[in-house]
């Protein structure tokens, strides 16, 4: 397990590096990110649901325990938020912190513990974890201020993970699989998706940010990485997940948010500097708590 997991923090590390040494280019970054989360990593989702057994019934039972997991820990929040009296814009980060995830992450430890078939179920969890959260995290932004139909589907429109999802599972529901010819193209552009994502992510932290609010980052951050695990361990036990399945639920309600839930936030006037600060908290953290969750629960 620890053989899987170096590979991948070691590759956040050196994104992070190559960061602080503005190498090749500051301006690289975003651009690698923007590549990455509108043509690389869709490739990869469409490839693998493509492939995925949507008609398994276990994959219902899969995605059941993610959303159940994702409800539970949303309305616990609220709850929090009301009794805290947290405003939206606080609200917003401190809720994504505890549901997202970043998907590059959990798809590298994925594979790289249950092979082939870990990614093609991930890949059918995100196609019901992805709208979900993105929903979720939009309302709570959104908070007393409200939000129109407008501001909710926007964003699940113009999703390109979410539109990957759905392209992936016409392809497998209606037997038709990837066109002639392009399943060795989008092979390959799926090959380079998780390791630039990772270098994205390790680019992505913010360790400033980090040392702010101590305590609500600490809190957050164990939630998340063993809470979280805990309850979706249950959850899934109830459910009789089998063991690929169990896997994929636990790692992708173990690993850090997404790093994406900043540009979220601070486009809702959320506070982004909270927000940032989880993800770089989340991200340091997980090394740690990672190997024992899966040891744990899997």
């Amino acid at each position: 397990m620890i053989a899987a997991l170096w590979p991948v923090f070691a590759l956040i590390m050196i994104g992070f590096l190559l960061r602080r040494a503005s190498f090749p280019d500051p301006a690289f970054w975003p651009a690698a990110e923007k590549l990455n989360y509108f043509l690389l990593f869709p490739a990869l989702l469409i490839l693998s649901l493509s492939k995925a057994p949507l008609d398994d019934p276990a994959i219902l039972n899969l995605g059941g325990a993610i959303l159940i997991t994702i409800l539970i820990v949303t309305a616990l929040t609220a709850l929090a938020a009301r009794i805290r009296g947290w405003n939206a814009a606080r609200h917003g980060p401190l809720l994504q912190g505890l549901i997202r995830f970043n998907t590059y992450l959990g798809l590298a430890i994925a594979g790289n513990i249950g092979g082939q078939e870990a990614i093609s179920r991930a890949a059918a969890l995100l196609a019901i974890a992805v709208p979900t959260v993105n929903v979720l995290s939009v309302l709570a932004l959104a908070g007393e201020r409200g939000v129109g139909a407008k501001a909710l589907v926007r964003p699940l429109l113009t999703n390109p993970l979410i539109i990957a999802c759905l392209i992936g599972i016409g392809l497998s529901l209606s037997r038709l699989g990837m066109p002639p010819y392009s399943e060795e193209i989008f092979d390959f552009l799926a090959q380079s998706s998780l390791p630039l994502g990772l270098l994205c992510v390790g680019a992505a932290l913010k360790p400033a940010a980090a040392r702010r609010e101590t305590v609500t980052l600490l809190t957050n951050s164990v939630a998340r990485l063993l809470a979280v695990p805990a309850l979706a361990f249950a959850i899934g036990t109830a459910m009789s997940l089998a063991s690929t399945d169990m896997l994929v639920l636990i790692t992708f309600t173990a690993i850090p948010t997404a790093a994406t839930a900043y540009v979220l936030t601070t486009q809702m006037k959320g506070d982004g500097t909270l927000m940032a600060g989880i993800t770089t908290a989340q991200t340091v953290m997980a090394a740690l708590t990672l190997p024992l969750v899966l040891y744990w629960f899997v």
